[in-house]
């Protein structure tokens, strides 16, 4: 009897065990339903999170952030591949602190794992880092790595980058379902920076097109070519994040062009520079009508040693300002060291500012050419009325008085009749002499330093044998009167001559500077210095053309034992507006 009931309370309790486990299994289906469930509304959470992104760095910022959180990763890691399709351009990271990443040093290329990624864009599972063939280790200061999980990051039809998690939480190894929440993940980032991109390109477009109808507004308000100039360089430096925009000018039959304006980094050791159309940066584009681009300006062979006007600067791109039927000057941007090149995406809406700026430029000119001529076509107007109509009526009248004159008998009536007539021929005179004026349209006093100083600099560099580093500050065209110009050349041409005969030098560098209230030519060498004895026949002439313009000449020496001439004369108050 006991042993009946002992086995029927063992039947009792298998049914009960077996429903036990039937609804453990059930709770843990339940739970991973629920899990399922949460993390697929975490996915959708992080898609709708990410492509609502327009700005780029943001939006790669919170990719980056989210595929971390989706597949419970320490350490998260969104690698851009660069144009050239082999290194990475850029690094965004989640999990590793500003400070720690200080000390572990430059964010990685693409080497080991990371290049792996790059050169087989497939996704890629590893238990342990260190055992696989491509790894490349850790640099000083790197957290520990095991567990690794990569995808590529496409947009459209290309690789844009891979993302990288380490580290799953909880000591466990990354699996199949991570890997498709994080491709999944990888196919909305797409997506987001596809858009990004866009909303970036469609921004830059609109930038560009403002900073064009301000240069056009400016043109035709009547703005100065030096404003105008001005406001294309700066616009063109903060629309590329450049740190430096220069804008060179030829200079007139020279061959030459100068450095009209610069404006940023080292923008004073640019200002006035003369530069050779053969063979430098500025003048390739200038001659090619086509954009240059250079890695590194600071190193490229185009751009002359001295002087050192780089230091610390990196790309470069100088584009044509004009089109192939006529380029007007070129405007040089330069990006800081590290920085990245100029792409051709970047280069084409610039090219095209450029043109337009040109373009409205031309159309300034040729508005301000149609008010001068209408202006000297009223002027010959006024000439023609003057001798046709006043000089014929003043000279008649004067016929008149004189006829009369001999019938007045009256002495003194007479002798005031005969003074109007004389009074009538002194104001016909006058009004010849505003009538020449008027027909005499001759404004090119004072006109042709710039030019006439390159030309004497190139004549020279002939028997030099280098050509000398030529900067022109100041309006030296419109403030230098022409008989003060054509002293500048002379003492500079002697001032040449003499380096070339005793210095034995191997570098000359010739400034020219006006304020308007004074001209200073200065010219320097790094040869042997003046003799103690000798003839200084050359120095004596320099010196009495300064003194007869109320000038001076400055003698001494230059930096690393050379021969420093400074030739001032002031310009006088007539000859500067």
């Amino acid at each position: 009897m006991a042993g009946s009931e002992g086995t029927e309370g063992a039947r009792l309790r298998l049914p009960q065990l077996r429903l036990d486990e039937l609804l453990e299994e059930l709770q843990a289906r339940i739970d991973a339903a629920r899990g399922t469930r949460d993390r697929v509304r975490s996915l959708l959470e992080a898609v709708l999170t990410v492509g609502r992104e327009l700005d780029l760095e943001q939006a790669l910022r919170s990719i980056v952030e989210a595929a971390a959180v989706l597949v419970d990763a320490e350490y998260a890691a969104l690698g851009v591949i660069g144009p050239d399709g082999t290194r990475l351009s850029a690094f965004h990271t989640f999990g590793v602190s500003d400070e720690r990443i200080a000390e572990i040093g430059p964010f990685p290329e693409g080497h080991g794992i990371l290049g792996e990624l790059i050169r087989h864009p497939e996704p890629l599972r590893l238990a342990k880092l260190s055992q696989h063939p491509a790894s490349y280790g850790f640099p000083a200061h790197h957290p520990p790595m095991n567990t690794f999980l990569g995808v590529p990051i496409r947009v459209r039809d290309q690789v844009f980058g891979n993302l990288y998690l380490t580290e799953k939480r909880g000591g466990v190894e990354f699996d199949e379902e991570d890997e498709s929440v994080l491709s999944t993940l990888a196919v909305a980032a797409g997506v987001a920076i596809d858009n990004a991109r866009l909303y970036e390109e469609s921004r830059l477009r609109e930038r560009w097109l403002q900073a064009n109808a301000e240069i056009t507004h400016r043109l035709m308000s009547g703005a100065g070519q030096s404003q105008v100039l001005g406001l294309i360089a700066e616009r063109a430096r903060e629309i590329t994040g450049a740190a430096l925009a220069v804008v060179a000018m030829p200079v007139e039959g020279t061959g030459s062009l100068t450095v009209e304006l610069a404006i940023g980094a080292q923008a004073e050791a640019h200002q006035g520079l003369v530069l050779p159309m053969d063979g430098s940066l500025i003048g390739e584009a200038f001659t090619s009508a086509a954009p240059v681009v250079s890695v590194d300006v600071s190193t490229d062979p185009r751009v002359s040693a001295e002087p050192r006007r780089f230091v610390g600067l990196g790309p470069a791109v100088a584009v044509p300002i004009g089109t192939a039927e006529g380029v007007r000057g070129v405007a040089l941007l330069v990006r800081p060291a590290g920085d990245t090149p100029f792409t051709d995406k970047e280069i084409q809406p610039l090219q095209g500012f450029a043109a337009q700026a040109a373009v409205a430029m031309e159309l300034a000119e040729r508005r301000r050419d149609a008010e001068e001529v209408a202006v000297l076509k009223d002027r010959d107007r006024i000439a023609r009325d003057l001798h046709d109509l006043a000089i014929q009526r003043l000279f008649a009248t004067g016929m008149t008085l004189q006829s009369a004159g001999r019938f007045i008998e009256h002495e003194q009536a007479a002798e005031r009749v005969m003074r109007a007539v004389d009074d009538l021929d002194e104001t016909i005179k006058i009004i010849r002499s505003t009538i020449f004026g008027l027909r005499s349209h001759d404004g090119t006093a004072g006109s042709g330093l710039r030019t006439g100083l390159v030309r004497v600099i190139g004549e020279a560099a002939q028997v030099l044998g280098f050509a000398p580093s030529v900067r022109m500050e100041g309006l030296v065209d419109t403030d230098v009167p022409q008989d003060i110009a054509d002293d500048v050349l002379a003492v500079l041409a002697e001032a040449l001559t003499n380096v070339a005969r005793h210095a034995h030098a191997d570098r000359t560098d010739v400034v020219l500077k006006t304020d308007g209230r004074e001209v200073r030519l200065s010219v320097r060498d790094n040869g042997v210095g003046l003799p103690a004895e000798g003839r200084r026949s050359g120095l004596r002439n320099m010196a009495e053309r300064a003194e007869q313009l109320g000038g001076k000449l400055d003698l001494g020496t230059a930096g690393g034992g050379g021969t420093s001439l400074v030739w001032t004369v002031p310009l006088g108050s007539g000859h500067h507006g």
